[in-house]
């Protein structure tokens, strides 16, 4: 007994060091025994239903009685920057889940240093522990009601599982998992499996977050491959999770730079392109649309199928292929200031408002478009192909200055698509006009010696650009978001500050007082983004665990809770 209490202390003193621990054992088998149980193992390893837990239970069988040899242990130090990731990332409102089969010391060691779970006073760490069913449930009700209660505190708390209790919850206590998995930002789940590791990522995404895997062992990959999106360490062990990941990065500081930098860029530019797309196409069918009450619906179209074809993959596509060159704020910025992130997380460019104003704009400019051209051709000879270049030609101009209005950077090549590609219009079909076989033969050359056409195109422009130039003049200058201010301190070309001192910088030069700027962080929320967090998608999770039910009560005393959920910001 004594010997095994050194052994014990032993273990539990390296752990507390963050060293990954072995103990070494033996014991002699009989021919017969392990004829046994290699038949067993044979069987278990070859089940298709589970395979791992019928491995580990033939396992159980074999090893007990076990004469102790002695313990080791070994050093996994963490890589370089990995703290200061997590705490950067964590700013940027992501929660971060510690998926590992450390035993449970060890786990929370490594989580101490990585700036995972903070230490007291500042931070609070949980424990659900437990070997039958009722132990689990006391552990997890107890832990479930701290989180209600304190989750409005400044307090960081955090929850400790183990791989047995986990197995536990999720067979018997799912939706009271559920809920703390809502309610917490920060957990610790150790001595868990590959399958567990798995089963727990789909929970996650049960409750309607956005996951992402990232792991560098072959016991990762499940993992990685179940998240929506699984980043791969390549490393010392091997390839297998890089293979099965969508990303595959060679230190895990560099998932700051994929997150807050590429993440967000591709974001941005698939929330302009996805919507720019959806604004061209209605334009034109708005058009033809208005064109159809004119014409008396006869089903006659304005544009002639070359028109449209040149339309949609030439005069509108070049242009905008260029805004994966589209930089909105510059790196540096991005990574100073990792709460704009939760403009993302949000929605805040791409959802059903933003959609609705995309179709209002598209709805107005063919409204421009087409009574703009009827009316500036109402008196004239104008040939059908004539008036049908006309309008074409309004929407080129228009589709050439929304692009450029909603570019947030510009280089060569983005200019050269947009204006060239717009020169290359006129090019195109003055070249056509010259075939005597086609139906636009000499249109284009007669329509740019009308001093009518260029007028009409200056009117389209102006009646089009204007209300939205005002609109966006308005909300840059008297309601600037905290991405507006950002780029207004970037291209003012001075020193770079925070969110909390440009807006503090932006109210006194708005109030006429003092010019000077404060340095000093405030601990009160920001109001540049405060109406962010009350309508993110982890605002709304919060508010939804609020009303959910406590299942260890009995049915009759069933009562939803009612505590205040906010998303705490450091």
């Amino acid at each position: 007994g004594q010997q095994i209490k050194t052994f014990v202390d032993a273990v539990d003193k390296y752990a507390q060091l963050g060293l990954r621990t072995l103990c070494l054992g033996w014991r002699e088998l009989s021919l017969e025994e392990y004829l046994e149980w290699s038949r067993l193992f044979k069987e278990a390893n070859s089940a298709l239903v589970d395979r791992e837990w019928k491995v580990a239970e033939v396992c159980q069988k074999l090893e007990h009685t076990l004469d102790i040899l002695g313990i080791s242990a070994i050093e996994d130090r963490l890589q370089d920057g990995v703290p200061e990731t997590i705490e950067i990332l964590r700013q940027s409102g992501i929660n971060f889940w510690m998926l590992t089969g450390d035993k449970q010391s060890t786990a929370i060691q490594i989580a101490l240093l990585c700036n995972l779970i903070s230490s007291e006073p500042k931070g609070q760490l949980l424990y659900i522990n437990g070997k039958t069913e009722d132990e689990v449930a006391r552990s997890l009700e107890r832990v479930l009601l701290t989180m209600r209660i304190t989750s409005s505190e400044p307090k960081e708390l955090a929850f400790v599982v183990d791989g047995w209790a986990l197995e536990i919850i999720l067979t018997r206590y799912k939706e009271a998992f559920t809920e703390l998995a809502v309610l917490s930002k920060t957990a610790i789940c150790c001595r868990v499996t590959p399958s567990q590791k798995a089963q727990l990522v789909k929970l996650l995404k049960s409750c309607d977050y956005r996951t992402l895997a990232i792991g560098d062992g072959g016991n990762d990959v499940r993992m990685i491959q179940q998240a929506h999106i699984g980043v791969g360490i390549s490393g010392r062990e091997g390839l297998q999770a890089a293979r099965a990941a969508d990303y595959s990065i060679g230190k895990f500081r560099f998932l700051k730079r994929l997150i807050l930098v590429h993440g967000r860029y591709s974001y941005n530019r698939t929330a302009f392109l996805s919507q720019y797309s959806f604004y061209k196409s209605l334009l034109i069918c708005f058009i033809q649309i208005l064109f159809s009450f004119v014409s008396g619906i006869a089903g006659t179209s304005l544009f002639n199928s070359v028109s449209l074809m040149a339309y949609n993959v030439f005069y509108t596509s070049i242009p905008v292929l260029t805004t994966v060159l589209d930089k909105d704020l510059s790196e540096k910025t991005v990574t100073q200031n990792p709460e704009i992130l939760l403009y993302c997380q949000a929605g805040r460019l791409l959802n059903p408002s933003t959609f609705a104003g995309w179709f209002g704009r598209s709805l107005y400019h063919a409204i421009v478009v087409f009574l703009i051209t009827i009316h500036a051709y109402a008196n004239e000879k104008s040939e059908m192909e004539e008036l049908s270049m006309v309008a074409l030609s309004g929407s080129i101009w228009l589709q050439a200055f929304v692009v450029t209005l909603e570019m947030s950077s510009f280089t060569f090549l983005q200019f050269l698509a947009i204006w060239g590609n717009f020169a290359a219009f006129y090019v195109i079909n003055l070249c056509i006009s010259t075939i005597p076989t086609a139906g636009m033969y000499t249109i284009m050359f007669r329509l740019c010696r009308q001093p009518s056409y260029w007028i009409t195109m200056l009117l389209i422009s102006g009646v089009g650009m204007g209300p939205v130039l005002a609109l966006k003049y308005f909300r840059y200058t008297y309601s600037p978001s905290a991405i507006n201010i950002l780029q207004k301190a970037e291209r003012s070309r001075g020193p770079m500050y925070t969110l909390v001192n440009l807006e503090s910088q932006l109210r006194s030069e708005q109030g006429n007082s003092t010019n000077s700027i404060l340095t000093a962080p405030v601990k009160n929320k920001n109001s540049v983004y405060e109406p962010l967090l009350s309508d993110s998608p982890m605002a709304s999770r919060r508010s939804l665990a609020s009303s959910s039910f406590d299942i260890f009560q009995p049915a009759q005393s069933r009562v939803p809770a009612a505590y205040p959920r906010n998303i705490k910001t450091s």
